[in-house]
């Protein structure tokens, strides 16, 4: 029996809640929220909550190193050439903003989502959804075609949702404490149906995973490096408590009764009793007279904590090691390293970009081409699914390093659009205004006016010592 509209939103809404529970972990992960693990029953019966807001965070590094890493300038076309529709549909929809927040969300919480859709019916519009706020479904036995989507968001105590089908659109709201989904009233128009038909001819929902394998859902990118950062912060405990109970040295008198002092009863005055005298009062004495014979000091030596710090070290490695994140991104620690050493240093970390920008070029080469179809412009839709998405340069070098690199490759005889693409954060744009730059300049040359290559020529009359020009009669 075929699954109603209403039924398929119920079922992706409990899927949805489900996938949260491993998305809020990572998130609370990233934000530093760890609880403490791999403490004995005692320990923690003698720190109590202590430590409940303390975090040595490595598990926000791992994301950050890669994300700087990751800027796309703009689509190029199946033929070539840059598709500047795409890039004005891009910032029109602000996504050269919004593009770093939705890769950080697919870094951290396995997936995020792009939805192309056109809220007013006129203007396409591009938004991106976090992974708690939507979730994508594909035709059985086909991973790349999406047979559903549905976006869920709360708005006051209404909860609400639309399901997105290649035929119709649904749209649902109901009270955020649970309940029947309903189809939508709030926020319609009077003329306008909770249910319509979808003018795209397809689901506009795409989903941008981080890396996955064919039979394993998207894992975050700080998966492995949970039980390391346990591990650390289970560690740290351990160091600052020592260092707050036996990292300095402690004393103790043999060989005389501890220090006591008598309970006076307080209306005779007599001695009724006594007391331990108190530890902190006892240790105010600058001199300690030892009156028995035979009483004597001993002396507990302070803690060694190296041990702890060098374990906590060796850890730090291994999320390195596993994440291929560069050292000095972890321990901030680069002395006397050239510049192939940096290279060599940094080359794990930048063939792992490189390898997302694969994954999240195909995703996001989806989201332009339906960009493309809403705009009624299929054959550039098709172009765009054969093209490519201009990605920053994921190395860093520095000016001198590119200015020696793009000289050799002019002297090869490179064309200037193609070295210039290599300069790191030039856009199409950029590079569209400088060959309007270099054909004026060409143009000056052949027309003779060598002159007008530096600026419009001074005005005579203007020039110091100039004689007045004469008006005419």
């Amino acid at each position: 029996m075929a699954e109603s509209p209403l039924q398929m939103t119920t079922r992706l809404r409990r899927k949805l809640e489900k996938r949260k529970i491993k998305a809020q972990l990572w998130g609370d992960y990233y934000d530093g929220r760890h609880p403490l693990k791999f403490a004995s029953p005692e320990f923690r019966a003698q720190t109590g909550g202590l430590f409940d807001g303390f975090s040595d965070n490595w598990c926000s590094v791992v994301p950050n190193a890669m994300i700087e890493r990751m800027s796309p300038m703009g689509f190029r076309l199946e033929d070539g050439t840059v598709d500047k529709a795409a890039g004005r549909a891009w910032k029109m929809s602000e996504c050269d903003v919004e593009i770093g927040l939705s890769m950080l969300e697919s870094l951290v919480s396995a997936r995020c989502y792009a939805l192309v859709w056109k809220p007013d019916g006129v203007t396409t519009e591009i938004t991106f959804e976090p992974e708690a706020q939507a979730i994508v479904e594909y035709v059985p036995g086909r991973r790349r075609v999406r047979a559903a989507g549905l976006k869920v968001w709360r708005d006051g105590d209404t909860e609400f949702a639309t399901l997105f089908l290649p035929d119709m659109v649904y749209r649902y709201q109901r009270h955020v404490n649970g309940g029947e989904w309903t189809d939508r009233t709030s926020g319609l128009l009077r003329s306008e149906s909770a249910h319509f038909r979808n003018p795209l001819g397809l689901v506009p929902l795409v989903e941008i995973p981080n890396r996955t394998r064919l039979l394993a859902p998207p894992v975050s990118e700080i998966h492995n490096v949970i039980p390391l950062q346990n591990a650390v912060n289970a560690l740290w405990a351990h160091v600052l408590t020592a260092a707050d109970s036996v990292a300095l040295p402690a004393r103790a008198v043999l060989g005389m009764d501890r220090p006591v002092r008598e309970i006076l009863d307080p209306e005779t005055g007599e001695v009724v009793g006594e007391e331990d005298e108190p530890i902190a009062k006892f240790r105010s004495d600058r001199l300690l007279w030892l009156e028995k014979p035979g009483a004597s000091i001993a002396e507990f030596s302070a803690a060694p904590l190296s041990g702890f710090i060098e374990l906590i070290r060796e850890l730090v490695d291994h999320i390195a090691a596993q994440t291929r994140t560069p050292g000095h991104y972890l321990v901030g620690r680069l002395i006397n390293v050239g510049v192939d050493g940096l290279a060599q240093n940094e080359a794990g970390l930048v063939a792992k970009v490189r390898e997302r920008h694969r994954y999240t070029g195909a995703a996001l080469r989806e989201i332009m081409r339906i960009e493309a179809l809403a705009a009624g412009e299929p054959k550039r839709a098709e172009a765009l699914r054969l093209g490519d998405v201009i990605w920053r340069d994921p190395q860093f070098r520095s000016d001198a390093q590119y200015a020696d690199a793009l000289t050799k490759l002019k002297s090869i005889n490179v064309p200037d659009e193609a070295l210039w693409e290599r300069i790191p954060g030039v856009t199409p744009e950029e590079i569209a205004r400088w060959k309007t730059m270099r054909d004026d300049q060409a143009a000056a040359i052949l027309g003779g006016n060598l002159a007008g290559m530096f600026g419009p020529k001074p005005d005579p009359a203007e020039e110091p010592g100039a004689e007045p020009i004469p008006e005419a009669a």
